[in-house]
């Protein structure tokens, strides 16, 4: 439990560091991109451990998944690869979604949220979708809110829905692998 509440705040603060101080975070130069890259690895390190380790028990099992939250997961977790995707590639979506990645997380977390109705689900991607919301709020509140322009092609929107299909199919198969269903 202590692992996993630690690694969700240790990837929020690392990631907050710089809006929270940004004085602090430029004055590292370079070497704060190590650290935040360190804390961030640490993060997952024991995000990953923390939610392996918690106990599930019927005390803390609220909801639990069902096919319809299924379906709704994976429609989810297809528009964050797709955001997460286009972050990259830079097709016209990113010309209408300020802020792409973290869109994605709130996508992702919220989809897991669906289907995961326990105590170890709530403090991850309920943290993770906290922590993306406030991120959002941060920035723009000091960057402000700058127009948006993307010269979009076909090549840019067929490349993106290609790589999304190929690395949602991945994580599918990956996630189940290791045991998790995708699928109902």
């Amino acid at each position: 439990m202590v692992l996993l509440v630690i690694g969700v705040l240790l990837w929020a603060g690392a990631h907050l560091f710089k809006r929270i101080a940004p004085t602090m975070r430029a004055g590292l130069g370079n070497l704060g991109k190590g650290l935040v890259a360190v804390l961030l690895l640490a993060s997952i390190a024991l995000m990953v451990l923390g939610y392996q380790q918690w106990p599930l028990t019927a005390t803390n099992m609220f909801w639990g998944r069902h096919p319809a939250t299924a379906g709704i997961n994976n429609l989810l977790v297809l528009l964050a690869f797709y955001l997460m995707v286009a972050s990259v590639l830079k097709p016209r979506v990113t010309g209408i979604i300020r802020h792409p990645q973290l869109t994605a997380v709130k996508a992702w977390a919220l989809g897991h949220l669906l289907v995961n109705g326990d105590t170890p689900s709530l403090v991850l991607f309920g943290g993770l979708l906290a922590w993306a919301v406030v991120e959002v709020i941060l920035i723009n509140k000091q960057d402000g809110k700058p127009q948006l322009q993307v010269e979009s092609s076909f090549v840019k929107e067929a490349g993106t829905v290609v790589v999304t299909a190929i690395v949602f199919v991945g994580v599918a198969h990956l996630h189940a692998m290791w045991g998790y269903p995708v699928f109902g």
